[in-house]
């Protein structure tokens, strides 16, 4: 007994060790009422389902025993049964209530969110062309009457259950042969509890009408269809209304004793629904819906065209035709020139080592595969840029990696690495606005700018920080010829995380991470902090836990500090009428896995809060994108004061805002069919796009060109960033697909100016329509035709000969010149170790045209008759070595130097341009 109360004690406290860690850390960012609200709202459902589940059941089990039969005649296998049970008939008649109550009352607990919404719920304003029901009764109060009813149905099943064996063992149910004998006590029993329980099924087919506008089973489309509104909802209402005649004919057996008529009742009640919920639809389907399908499902067809452009925020989406010009002429880039000097030649998903070997310095130190594209005003202008966050990685100590220094001495990165987007140096490298260590450039220096980055996405589990200042061992950046040379070092002076200020805190937070360290080290002291659950999406989620976040938190320079930018949707899979898609599937593209939600299944978004970071303090900020939105005011009235106005936002931080790419794809996915607008053309199926695959990669890798950002001008438009990209026909013939160009799909990405000023045409979209008689290569295409060109292939051949390979670099598609311009940088990367990719070739397409030239404008001049008219920001001129390539290793440049060889052989071989108009190659 001792030791089991010693267990249970011990266990009770990891328990409490948990809950006070977590309400210690939504104290210290100041969203505690987000956790008590959960925890109230969790702990009451638990004790509503416990005692929901847990005293029926007990009941009805106390119903049956009370009242069973004294005198009745059992038979000898019943006898033993009461025998073995009697000793223990007390702590079963508890304990089966008890365990199927736990049961409930964890179930009904894990849904605090569906209750909080009902609550709280908010009206859309807007009817379901069925029944003419305001749309926040299916997001808000189906889901959460359909669960009730399902709950209930659980608890009235189990204690009808328990009902019948308690009363066939103690002998007030009885078989002798075909003949039942049941006591009145029983029957009443037992007929009460099936009319209950017909009674909640009757409910359930009512509600099951309104859940046949968020059906998604049918493949033509999402919600009640021509079959469903004939004969598949009458049926459902004529079934509940069946079913509560059942339901009263079983009180009529409590009352006067006989079976017959509820058993009649009941055994009509299934062939009904056989009749009237099964061959009466699938005759309608097969006699009334397919010989004419098109014409009887037009005006459902047209109602789900419409709820789902409504529900993904794509109906307002601004359709123009573009006959694309073919033939490139001079001097046709002379109007695009914001275009064409703003070309993106840097490739975020290929310059990792580049930053890696150039900016990393030490290997504690690392940047993230995939890199962010973003904009700032450089010198009075506005500069397209790839920018990353120089993070920590504790994997790269060696043997450095002790618990004290991964604890105590490296606790976080160092500085914002940014470059060009339209620029290289002359020797293929990037050029960097901002870079070093201590940091330099034009986005921050280290007297106005806080570098060091304590909350990223790769930081360790938890660092311990701050302390009383007197003895500075957190490392703050490498100064020394080595690691053990004279680093500077910092103590943390932010408000990052709890304090361990006292001996209860150190120890909560030793079991927590498993480390004496934190309770016992001398390092830790009364103003010593405890920094954990550092990534910016974890923050995000933890303190907005309705929220679906963005899969690419990006980082951005925000008055002097680097902040973390999130966005969060709303979604929701009970939008009347409107198509479901999976979100994680609609979102992987080349560049980005497919990652896991709670809820893939979707039919509703909003891009409704946008989130900030702070990359020092890890302070997370919430303000309020989309106030419009039904489904975050709802949950504004469950967390008030969580979520700031969007006008709060500085202006700085409002220039940096931008659409975010998950939102874009899922809507890309919607118009590749939803474009279509007219019902018998979306039934025929004519005219479906879909994303064409990374033409980059190999001929068996199925996955999808990303979206990629720009500043451009699209035509009768003004220059903005933009986020775009582009569609081809849906392939129906696989062994011949079609890979020409059918859409151009584009967000204005500019929320706003750095005086406060909000874009009124932040988050238009413009859908370029090409006629379907043009055959404008596609991005597959057009990779297709450089890589057979025999010129280009040549070249490209011998630069991967021997210690080099060759790297294409994602390939734009912009709309200039009357017509749409491909452009690929091309990279070359020695083998070695230590090497980087180096931007050596440009290769450019235009109708049927191809150039290859060392620089974009060379390209360009080249593809329009020697004089483009364009202005490009790549001349290759820049020394790329003014901000830390100076300090690269030598061998870095082995790709440059194994690049000699191949320079002679392709000029031998280059033919002539003006007789066999094939792209000049020079290297």
């Amino acid at each position: 007994m001792t030791i089991g109360v010693l267990a249970a004690l011990v266990i009770m406290f990891f328990i409490f060790a948990g809950l006070a860690t977590d309400y210690l850390w939504y104290q210290q960012l100041g969203f505690t009422r987000v956790i008590v609200t959960q925890w109230i709202t969790g702990t009451a459902l638990f004790f509503i389902g416990f005692l929901g589940m847990a005293v029926p059941v007990y009941v009805s089990i106390d119903i049956a025993f009370r009242f069973r039969p004294v005198y009745a005649k059992l038979n000898s296998q019943l006898d033993r049964y009461q025998q073995v049970i009697e000793p223990l008939r007390r702590t079963v008649m508890l304990g089966i209530p008890i365990v199927l109550g736990l049961f409930g009352g964890i179930a009904t607990s894990s849904h605090w969110s569906m209750i909080l919404q009902w609550l709280n719920r908010t009206p859309f304003h807007k009817v379901d062309p069925q029944f003419h029901l305001d749309i926040g009764f299916y997001v808000f109060s189906l889901p959460f009457y359909q669960g009730l009813v399902g709950f209930s149905s659980a608890v009235v099943l189990l204690s009808a259950i328990a009902a019948l064996a308690t009363s066939y063992l103690y002998g007030a149910l009885r078989f002798s042969g075909r003949e039942v004998r049941i006591s009145r006590v029983a029957r009443i029993q037992i007929a009460v509890t099936a009319a209950v329980y017909i009674g909640l099924q009757a409910i359930s087919l009512w509600l099951d009408q309104y859940a046949t506008l968020t059906d998604g089973s049918n493949k033509l489309l999402t919600g009640a269809t021509y079959t469903d509104v004939v004969a598949g909802i009458p049926a459902k209402q004529i079934l509940a209304y069946a079913a509560a005649v059942v339901a009263i004919l079983f009180i009529v057996t409590a009352v006067i004793g006989r079976w017959r008529l509820p058993i009649i009742g009941t055994a009509l009640l299934i062939v009904i629904s056989l009749v009237i919920g099964a061959i009466y639809p699938w005759i309608v389907q097969r006699f009334t819906v397919d010989p004419s399908a098109k014409s009887v499902e037009s005006s459902y067809i047209e109602k789900n065209i419409k709820a789902t452009r409504t529900a993904y925020g794509v109906s307002s989406v601004k359709e123009t035709n573009y006959d694309a010009k073919s033939t490139a002429s001079k001097g046709a880039l002379a109007n695009d020139a914001t275009t064409t000097e703003n070309i993106r030649i840097i490739d975020p998903s290929l310059v990792t080592d580049a930053f890696a070997q150039l900016q990393q310095y030490r290997q504690y130190y690392a940047f993230p595969d995939q890199l962010d594209v973003d904009r700032y005003k450089i010198d009075g202008k506005v500069q397209d840029v790839v920018i990353a966050v120089r993070e920590l990685n504790q994997s790269g100590l060696g043997s450095s990696n002790n618990p004290y220094n991964s604890t105590f001495v490296y606790t976080h990165g160092y500085g914002v690495v940014a470059a060009y987007g339209n620029q290289r140096s002359a020797d293929g490298q990037p050029v960097f606005l901002e870079s070093g260590i201590p940091v330099k450039g034009s986005l921050g220096t280290s007297k106005n700018f806080e570098p060091r980055i304590y909350f990223g996405e790769q930081g360790p589990q938890y660092s311990i920080v701050g302390g009383n200042g007197l003895n500075k061992v957190e490392l703050d950046y490498p100064s020394g010829n080595d690691d053990n040379g004279n680093n500077a070092t910092t103590t943390y002076s932010g408000d990052g995380g709890p304090k361990l200020n006292n001996t209860f805190k150190k120890l909560i937070y030793a079991i927590k991470f498993q480390s004496e360290q934190i309770f016992l080290s001398d390092a830790v002291n009364s103003k010593s902090q405890i920094l954990y659950d550092r990534d910016p999406s974890t923050r995000v989620q933890k303190v907005a836990p309705y929220l679906t976040l963005d899969s690419d938190p990006y980082p951005a320079v925000v008055n002097g500090r680097v902040v973390w930018i999130v966005d969060g949707y709303t979604t929701t899979d009970q939008y009347p009428y409107s198509a479901q898609r999976s979100l994680s599937t609609s979102i992987a593209d080349a560049n980005k896995a497919a990652p896991a939600y709670a809820t893939d299944q979707i039919n509703y978004i909003r891009n409704s809060v946008k989130a900030t970071v702070d990359a020092y303090s890890g302070k997370v900020t919430l303000y309020s994108w989309d106030k419009t939105d039904p489904i975050l005011q709802t949950w504004q009235k469950v967390f008030p004061s969580t979520v700031k106005p969007m006008a709060d936002m500085s202006g700085t931080l409002l220039s940096h805002v931008r659409y975010p790419e998950d939102l874009f794809k899922m809507q890309r996915e919607i118009l590749g069919t939803y474009h279509v607008t007219d019902p018998g053309s979306f039934y025929n199926g004519d005219d479906a796009w879909t994303t064409p695959n990374e033409p980059t990669k190999t001929s068996g890798d199925t996955s999808l060109q990303p979206p990629y950002y720009l500043t451009m001008k699209l035509p009768d438009q003004n220059a903005a960033f933009q986020l775009y990209s582009t569609y081809i026909p849906q392939q129906t013939n696989e062994s011949n697909p079609r890979n020409v160009l059918t859409g151009y799909l584009a967000a204005n990405s500019d929320a706003g100016d750095t005086k406060g000023s909000i874009s009124k045409n932040y988050g238009k979209l413009t859908l370029l329509t090409l006629p379907k008689t043009d055959n404008v290569p596609g991005p597959g295409q057009v990779q297709a035709n450089f890589n057979a060109d025999s010129t280009v292939a040549n070249v490209l051949n011998i630069l991967a000969r021997g210690d080099t390979q060759v790297k294409r670099g994602n390939l734009l598609t912009l709309p200039v010149g009357g017509g749409l311009l491909y452009v690929q940088p091309v990279y070359v990367q020695s083998t070695s170790d230590t090497s980087y990719p180096i931007l050596q070739k440009i290769l450019v397409s235009f109708g049927d045209r191809i150039a290859f030239e060392d620089t974009l404008k060379e390209a360009l001049d080249d593809l329009f008759g020697g004089d483009s008219g364009a202005t490009t920001g790549d001349a290759g001129v820049g020394t790329g070595t003014s901000t830390g390539e100076a300090r690269a290793p030598e061998r870095a440049r082995e790709p440059e130097r194994g690049l000699e060889p191949a320079r002679a052989q392709a000029q031998a071989r280059a033919p002539d341009r003006e007789r066999a108009r094939r792209p000049r190659v020079l290297l």
